[in-house]
């Protein structure tokens, strides 16, 4: 059955809202993907804040050219997802993780293996490929990135300590 005129424009509409809200969106083609697993990656997306949608590739291209960012777009093929975030900030600090959509589909990429893949997506207002996309879903979150900063500024201090330690042992 066709979809009527007005339906698409609803569909087109609806897209260009969450491609204007969003800082950062990932296509990920999700071909062989079943109906159970795409469950359990939207359930999962959705309690970290981070909206999936599906649409035809025609109606999503109509949206993505009447949002107007740089560069080439990545080349759709394949059943395309639209992975869009942050849907909306944590309430109570206020504050967004812009690389939280392509690290959470990292997560369902090595889960469900050959049914999903990146296939690029737009981050910074500019699109990327799918290469960079998958690079920037392997940079750790803000707490990880903490902890290991925190870890290099202690390393010196304590390898200092324990050579300490040793020499004041060894005066003993």
């Amino acid at each position: 059955m066709a979809i009527t005129r007005q339906k698409k424009e609803e569909i087109v509409a609806r897209v260009g809202d969450a491609i204007k809200s969003a800082k950062t969106l990932v296509f990920a083609n999700f071909k062989g993907l079943t109906v159970a697993e795409q469950n359990e990656m939207r359930k999962a997306l959705r309690a970290q804040g981070i909206g999936y949608g599906v649409a035809k590739k025609s109606l999503l291209r109509r949206a993505l050219e009447s949002a107007g960012y740089e560069g080439q777009a990545p080349v759709l093929e394949g059943e395309i997802g639209l992975v869009w975030g942050p849907a909306f900030a944590e309430a109570s600090t206020g504050k967004e993780d812009e690389l939280a959509p392509a690290r959470e589909v990292a997560v369902y990429v090595k889960k469900f293996g050959e049914h999903l893949s990146f296939a690029g997506g737009m981050f910074g207002g500019k699109y990327v490929s799918r290469d960079e996309i998958a690079s920037i879903a392997a940079i750790p979150g803000m707490d990880a990135l903490r902890a290991q900063f925190v870890q290099l500024i202690n390393s010196p201090i304590q390898r200092f300590a324990v050579v300490l330690n040793a020499r004041a042992e060894k005066i003993q």
